[in-house]
C-alpha cells in the first residue's frame, strides 16, 4: 500500500469522531454523577497534597516548556540515555569473609548481575584482603560499588592501587564510594566528624578519584527520607537539599561544580505508587539540572543527575511475605521506566530475616524478567507525552521546589536538619500515613487488610525485627529520623496474640449471623477481615434461625467474641435479646454502624460496633485489653 494512501484513509477514519471538548466531556460527567461532588467522587488528593484528576487531555500539558526535548537532552526529564534504556543491575554483599565475599561475588555475575555492592565492616580491610576479594572479578566490565562507613579513603586508595596494579584503563571504571555525612547524621543525630574534616574527606575524594571519570564518591541517601515516612516530594525536596549542600561546601574549598556534581550519585527508594514513582525520577532529574546549572559548570552534560534506585523498606511486611515480591515487581518497573541507572531489587524476606539463596535469586530475576521478557531496557522513557504522567511530573517538581526553597531558607540541609525541620515536617506526614494505615485508608495488603489467618510465622520474632531501628547515638546534639516500617504496628499487634496463644488460648471471634443473607454475609467477610488482622481464630456461620441455637453454637465454639452480622432494620429485632442473654459471657460486637439504633442499644449495654470509619488498629488493641492479651 502507498504511504499516501494509508495517511489518507487514517485522516478519514478521524473523520468519523468528531473531537469533544472538556467542556462537553464534564457535562457527561456531571450527568453521570447524579448531583455527587465531583471532588470527593472522582479527584483523587494524594499524601503531597496533589489533586490528581480523573482523565487528563493535551490542553493539561499548555506551558510545560521541555515537551519538546529529546532523551539525553537538558534538562534530562526524560533521561540520560539516549539510544536504549539499560540499567544496572545490582546486588550487595556483605564482606565478613573474604573468600566467601568473592565467591558469591562470582557466582551471582554469572546469574545476570552487573553490579556489585560490597559492605564493608568498620574494621579497616587490608591491601591483601582487599586483592582477594577482587580476584577473578573483571571490574571493567561491571559497576563496583564500595560501602565502608569512615573508610571510604581508604577503600578509594585500595581501590587504585588494585587497578594500578592489574594495569585497567582509569576511565573505564564504573561505580562508586558511598560517602554521605549527610545521610549518617541525619539518623545519628550528630555529624561523626567536625564539618571540616568532612568536607575535606569529600574533597580528597574527587580530587584523587580525578581519573576515574566513571565513580562517583559522594552519596544523597533519598532512601533515609522515604523509609523515615516522607512523601514523595519530601523526598526530593531533602535529597535535593543534601546535594546542593555538598555542591556548595566543596564549592568554597575551591572545587569546581563541573568536578563535583558528576561525582555525586543520588540513591532514591522506590514506593509502591506506579505512576507517581515514574513521575518522582523524572522530576528529580529535571530539577537538579536546573540547579546544577545555576553554578555555571562547563557543559550541560555535568547537570546529570545519577540515580541509584532501590525498593522502599516502608511498605514491607513480615506477614503474608509473598506479597513483598508482587511489590518489589511493580516498583522495579517505576524505576525502569523512569530510566534510573542502576537498581537494587530487595529479596521479598530482607525486612525481618537473613536473605536467602532463593529470594535473592528471585530478586535477582525481577529484573532480569523486566528486561529480557518485558524489554524495559529497549525504549528510553516510554512515559514521555504521557498526559497524565508528564502533568505529575510538573506536580511533583512544583511541589518538591516549594519544600526544597523552605529548606534552603532555613540555611540549607545541615542547618535545617539541626534545627529540626527536616524532621518536623518528614515527622508530620509519616503521622498522616500512619492514621491512613490504621483506618484502613490505605491498605498494606495481607497486613491491614486480607490477612492470611490461617499463617503464622512458625518461629518467635525478635522484638528488633518488629520494632523501627533506631541509630540514635548516646550524644546526639539533634533529633534523628527513625526509620521504620508501616505495617509494624499491626504486625506488632498480631504478635500479642500469637504469643498468647502460645501460653494460653487463640481467642475466638464468632460471627453470630441472622437475617437478611445479602447483609450477613456482606457483614460477616467484613469481621473476618477485621478480627483476622489480630490473628484471632476466626469462626464463620452460614445463619441462625433464633437467638438461642445461635448462643448454642457459640458456647459450644468456647467463642470469645461475638459478632453479630445482620441489617440494620434486624439490628432492632434481634440485638436485645442477644445483648440480655450474653453479655455477661461474652464480649459482643455489633458489625455496622445503625446510626438511628446506635444511642438505644448502647443504653441497653452495647458497648462495641466496627464500621468502614473505624480505627482498626486502635479498635483491635482495645479488644486485647479486655481479653486481657496486652495490658
Amino acid at each position: 500500500m502507498d504511504p499516501k494512501d494509508s495517511i489518507k484513509q487514517t485522516k478519514n477514519l478521524f473523520s468519523e469522531f468528531p473531537p469533544i471538548s472538556t467542556e462537553e466531556w464534564e457535562k457527561k460527567i456531571e450527568t453521570d454523577l447524579k448531583g455527587a461532588d465531583y471532588n470527593k467522587k472522582l479527584v483523587w488528593h494524594t499524601l503531597e497534597g496533589m489533586e490528581v484528576r480523573p482523565y487528563y487531555r493535551s490542553e493539561n500539558l499548555e506551558g510545560l516548556k521541555y515537551q519538546d526535548i529529546f532523551p539525553s537532552e537538558f534538562p534530562f526529564v526524560r533521561g540520560n540515555k539516549k539510544s536504549k534504556n539499560d540499567w544496572f543491575i545490582r546486588q550487595d554483599i556483605k564482606v565478613d569473609k573474604i573468600a566467601e565475599a568473592n565467591k558469591k561475588a562470582l557466582e551471582i555475575l554469572m546469574r545476570g548481575v552487573n553490579s556489585l555492592g560490597f559492605i564493608f565492616a568498620e574494621k579497616k580491610i587490608s591491601a591483601d584482603d582487599f586483592n582477594k576479594l577482587l580476584e577473578n572479578i573483571w571490574v571493567k566490565s561491571i559497576e563496583l560499588n564500595l560501602i565502608g562507613k569512615g573508610q571510604e579513603l581508604h577503600l578509594l586508595e585500595l581501590l587504585l592501587d588494585v587497578l594500578k596494579g592489574r594495569n585497567r584503563e582509569m576511565s573505564e571504571i564504573k561505580g562508586s564510594i558511598d560517602f554521605d555525612p549527610l545521610g549518617c547524621a541525619s539518623i545519628s543525630g550528630k555529624l561523626s566528624g567536625s564539618e571540616d574534616a568532612l568536607f575535606e574527606t569529600a574533597a580528597q575524594l574527587i580530587k584523587k578519584s580525578s581519573n576515574l571519570a566513571g565513580l562517583r564518591t559522594l552519596s544523597v541517601s533519598g532512601t533515609l527520607f522515604n523509609n523515615a515516612g516522607a512523601d514523595i516530594c519530601q523526598e526530593l525536596a531533602c535529597s535535593l537539599s543534601a546535594g546542593v549542600e555538598y555542591l556548595t561546601q566543596l564549592n568554597k574549598r575551591g572545587i569546581s561544580v563541573t568536578d563535583i556534581a558528576p561525582k555525586i550519585q543520588f540513591n532514591f527508594a522506590i514506593g509502591g505508587n506506579y505512576f507517581m514513582e515514574i513521575a518522582k525520577f523524572r522530576a528529580a532529574r529535571l530539577l537538579w539540572a536546573n540547579i546544577v546549572k545555576a553554578y555555571g559548570p562547563a557543559s550541560e552534560e555535568v547537570c546529570q543527575m545519577h540515580i541509584h534506585a532501590s525498593n522502599s523498606e516502608w511498605n514491607k511486611t513480615l506477614y503474608d511475605p509473598y506479597v513483598n515480591m508482587l511489590r518489589t515487581t511493580t516498583e522495579a518497573m517505576s524505576g525502569a521506566l523512569a530510566g534510573v541507572d542502576s537498581m537494587t531489587v530487595l529479596p521479598f524476606n530482607s525486612v525481618f530475616e537473613e536473605t536467602t539463596s532463593f529470594s535473592e535469586r528471585i530478586a535477582r530475576n525481577q529484573q532480569l524478567l523486566l528486561k529480557e521478557e518485558s524489554h524495559l531496557d529497549k525504549v528510553v522513557d516510554p512515559g514521555a507525552g504521557s498526559y497524565y504522567i508528564e502533568s505529575l511530573t510538573d506536580q511533583i517538581a512544583e511541589k518538591a521546589w516549594e519544600i526544597f526553597l523552605a529548606i534552603e531558607e532555613k540555611g540549607g540541609f545541615l542547618s535545617a536538619l539541626k534545627e529540626g525541620f527536616i524532621q518536623q515536617i518528614i515527622k508530620e506526614t509519616a503521622l498522616t500515613r500512619d492514621k491512613n494505615i490504621a483506618t484502613r485508608k490505605d491498605v498494606i495488603l495481607g497486613t491491614n487488610q486480607y490477612p492470611n489467618t490461617t499463617e503464622w510465622i512458625g518461629k518467635e520474632i525478635s522484638e528488633q525485627t518488629i520494632s523501627p531501628a533506631d541509630y540514635t547515638v548516646e550524644d546526639a546534639e539533634f533529633e534523628s529520623l527513625k526509620p521504620y516500617r508501616g505495617a509494624i504496628a499491626f504486625e506488632k499487634l498480631r504478635l500479642d496474640t500469637e504469643r498468647f496463644a502460645a501460653k494460653n488460648h487463640r481467642p475466638k471471634a464468632f460471627m453470630l449471623t441472622m437475617g437478611n443473607l445479602a447483609m450477613r454475609r456482606a457483614r460477616a467477610q467484613f469481621s473476618i477481615n477485621f478480627f483476622g488482622c489480630a490473628g484471632f481464630e476466626l469462626i464463620d456461620n452460614i445463619g441462625f434461625k433464633d437467638v438461642d441455637s445461635a448462643l448454642a453454637a457459640a458456647k459450644n465454639q468456647k467463642a470469645d467474641i461475638l459478632v453479630v452480622c445482620s441489617s440494620d432494620e434486624d439490628y432492632a429485632e434481634i440485638m436485645p435479646e442477644i445483648l440480655q442473654k450474653a453479655s455477661q459471657d461474652y464480649l459482643i460486637v455489633l458489625a455496622g454502624y445503625p446510626k438511628e439504633l446506635l444511642e438505644q442499644l448502647k443504653e441497653q449495654g452495647l458497648k462495641h460496633c466496627i464500621h468502614v470509619r473505624s480505627n482498626v488498629l486502635e479498635t483491635l488493641k482495645a479488644f486485647q485489653k479486655e481479653l486481657h492479651i496486652i495490658e
